[in-house]
């Protein structure tokens, strides 16, 4: 995200914090021995910004913000992110939004029962009305951007290909801003068990007719890459490559690992007109072969297999949950 001492970043489902102290301490390390008092007092408070909807989670994030050098007095939790525009615009947005197909509200009954409500936000700076969470931040997001301001937002698999509304919003983001780059990940590392995650990169730019997106990178750390929570967990040398090829420094020079005659290459481009000509303008993009599916010998050991099968079905009775509760709800 190359974070310097005068960004602002913002997190809208900040939680204790987490994204928000880790951007603090990336500047710290880059930038510590050369900043100047103005620097200090910004980076001290005006730098993060940060709301949450739990009242005692954000509780926590307050005080985890003060013990590491952080005015936090602006106590933002209790509050609704999705309900309205702030106002106030950010030259970062990094957060990882809670994974749930529905936004609601929990309500009293007039029995004294709690009940929860769905709820679906009309705002004038969203492009649709949906109930799906992720695609409420998504657009939220963008509008706490300011102009050439960058996001790196967590979402998970339903966001890249879901229809009706999904397709609004994708099309629309990538219209109105640079859409450059889709990292893959594998389960469980952001969510629960069996839940995909991806961390999806843009820069929001001015409004012209023309779209901003030319080119969408993909970075497929999922396909025959098997991580466990405890045996085998995701540690950051398995993301070197992905750093690597992203190219930070000048994305404009970047390089495909992936070709017809390297067809196990994780990176790849795919073209703004490619993206359009897909069925409902899905960004659920993958090439590699899975390689469990063609040969038996390059199955994973059966403990990493036992727990992709739980993930699987832990996944699966979530998504019927959720159809459980629309029948419900007529």
């Amino acid at each position: 995200m190359r974070l310097t001492p005068e960004d602002t970043v913002c997190d809208p489902a900040c939680g204790t914090g987490g994204f928000l102290l880790a951007a603090h301490e990336r500047v710290l390390e880059e930038y510590g021995h050369t900043l100047d008092l103005d620097q200090k007092k910004h980076l001290r408070g005006d730098f993060a910004r940060g709301f949450e909807l739990v009242p005692n989670t954000g509780r926590l994030c307050v005080m985890n913000l003060y013990l590491h050098g952080i005015d936090a007095a602006k106590d933002n939790s209790g509050q609704d992110s999705l309900a309205q525009d702030p106002g106030t615009r950010h030259s970062v947005v990094l957060t990882n939004p809670p994974f749930g197909k529905k936004s609601s509200i929990s309500i009293v009954g007039e029995g004294g029962e709690l009940e929860r409500e769905d709820i679906s936000y009309e705002r004038e700076d969203f492009w649709t009305t949906t109930k799906n969470k992720q695609l409420n931040f998504l657009q939220h997001v963008r509008t706490l951007l300011e102009i050439n301001g960058r996001c790196a937002i967590v979402v998970p698999d339903n966001v890249l290909f879901e229809g009706g509304a999904g397709e609004t919003v994708r099309r629309k983001l990538l219209q109105t801003c640079d859409v450059h780059t889709l990292l893959r990940l594998p389960t469980g590392i952001f969510y629960a068990q069996g839940v995909k995650a991806n961390v999806l990169f843009f820069d929001k730019k001015p409004a012209r007719e023309e779209a901003w997106t030319k080119e969408l990178w993909v970075y497929d750390l999922r396909t025959n890459a098997h991580f466990t929570l405890k045996q085998n967990p995701l540690r950051r040398h398995h993301l070197d490559e992905f750093v690597e090829v992203f190219n930070p420094e000048n994305r404009r020079d970047r390089k495909p690992t992936w070709s017809e005659a390297s067809p196990e290459g994780r990176w790849r481009r795919y073209d703004y007109e490619e993206l359009l000509k897909r069925d409902k303008t899905s960004l659920d993009l993958f090439w590699l072969k899975d390689d469990s599916l063609e040969d038996a010998a390059n199955l994973p050991e059966p403990d990493v297999i036992a727990v992709e099968i739980a993930e699987d079905l832990q996944s699966a009775l979530e998504q019927f949950a959720t159809i459980a509760d629309d029948l419900k709800s007529g």
